[in-house]
């Protein structure tokens, strides 16, 4: 009953345009054509682990209500909504001093809504592993590392010991220690590479996907808070007789945007000593970019993946998604992407959709 679990759903998904908008973002959206959104398969990926009680979804204030339409086994005051965008630093510190008026002796999982895990099963043993081994090592930052499966540039990574890169439950030299061989120590976090220098770090072994899933007590973070971020303390700090009251929500109103700009990786995981990983292979994604979602989409003989009224004319890997109600024709290309939503069109090779962010900036 101590175990919480944070879902960050306030970001708008930008890198999905057209699909994904300020009005209705990605993680509201059933992408992958499952029947169910990413925040709703997030929370049914979790409930085995926490009890619906003890979610939180940390959102924008504009998002609230479609978080309760999709989650609608929440109550209104399990939304935490931010005023404003501060990166998950203080998106995460908002949420922990939420808990802290509830429990003092917590264990939180963080996790972005719009993750993709294919193998659930093995996906719930990792966080009992990780809150297994929290109850023995209070004070440790944990984050789930994911075993490449490509030089993939789009990610960060975590380096471990190479004596520790492959843990394993057959092998209790090789982890921190006995009792958790899977759990090892971080020793350096490393920046989204180029690919030349992803390539090297999975020949290397010892390098893994950051997934941002974390893990940790709520007496551990709050510590590593006030050690790393001192000046957002400050801000908490001063309302913290309003938090779990009808006062929580203007106090954040009114000084959520004194919060520095920073993520929990810069802010405070980089920079801790007490930073440990699982590594793990449960079929994960992120699901950040066209380019991901092509990798696990359904194509069809020509490798393509089509969702919608289409006919597709001598097309080759391509992506084409139309939205429901609408229809196309298209012929001729091959490595593009093609989608429609809401009277918006994008057209563009894949392998230019890094710039798709920039590109809607044009429109602004």
């Amino acid at each position: 009953m101590n175990n919480y679990c944070i879902i960050m759903a306030g970001g708008i998904g930008s890198r999905f345009w057209p699909l994904s908008k300020d009005n209705y973002p990605k993680q509201f959206l059933d992408i992958l054509g499952t029947g169910k959104s990413f925040i709703r398969s997030t929370y049914e990926r979790f409930s085995p682990v926490i009890p619906d009680e003890n979610f939180l979804v940390v959102t924008n204030k504009a998002y609230k209500q479609l978080v309760l339409e999709h989650l609608p086994m929440l109550h209104p005051d399990q939304v935490l909504c931010e005023p404003a965008r501060r990166n998950t630093a203080p998106c995460i510190a908002y949420a922990a001093y939420h808990i802290q008026s509830r429990s003092s002796d917590a264990n939180i999982v963080v996790t972005p809504a719009d993750h993709l895990v294919t193998n659930e099963v093995e996906f719930q043993r990792i966080i009992r592993l990780g809150f297994d081994f929290l109850a023995k090592n209070q004070n440790a930052l944990m984050t789930i590392g994911i075993k490449p499966s490509r030089p993939e540039t789009g990610y960060g990574y975590i380096q471990v010991p190479k004596i520790n890169a492959e843990c394993g439950m057959q092998n209790a030299e090789c982890g921190t220690n006995s009792a958790f061989p899977e759990v090892v120590k971080v020793e350096m976090f490393k920046e989204k590479p180029d690919y030349e220098t992803a390539v090297k770090f999975v020949a290397e072994g010892n390098f893994f996907w950051n997934s941002g899933i974390f893990l940790w007590t709520l007496e551990g973070i709050m510590q590593a808070f006030k050690l790393y971020l001192p000046e957002m303390v400050d801000v908490f700090e001063k309302g913290l007789y309003n938090f779990g009251t009808p006062e929580e929500q203007d106090f954040i109103n009114d000084h959520f945007v004194d919060c520095p700009n920073i993520s929990i990786d810069y802010g405070v995981m980089e920079k801790s000593p007490n930073a440990y990983t699982i590594p793990a292979d449960f079929g994960w994604s992120d699901i950040g970019t066209w380019g991901s979602l092509f990798t696990h989409a359904k194509k069809d003989d020509c490798g393509n993946a089509l969702r919608g009224k289409v006919v597709s004319v001598d097309n080759k890997n391509t992506i084409i998604n139309i939205e429901e109600g609408n229809e196309a024709i298209v012929e001729g290309l091959e490595d593009y992407l093609v989608a429609y939503r809401d009277h918006s069109l994008l057209v563009c090779r894949l392998h230019d959709e890094q710039q798709i962010k920039v590109w809607i900036e044009g429109l602004k």
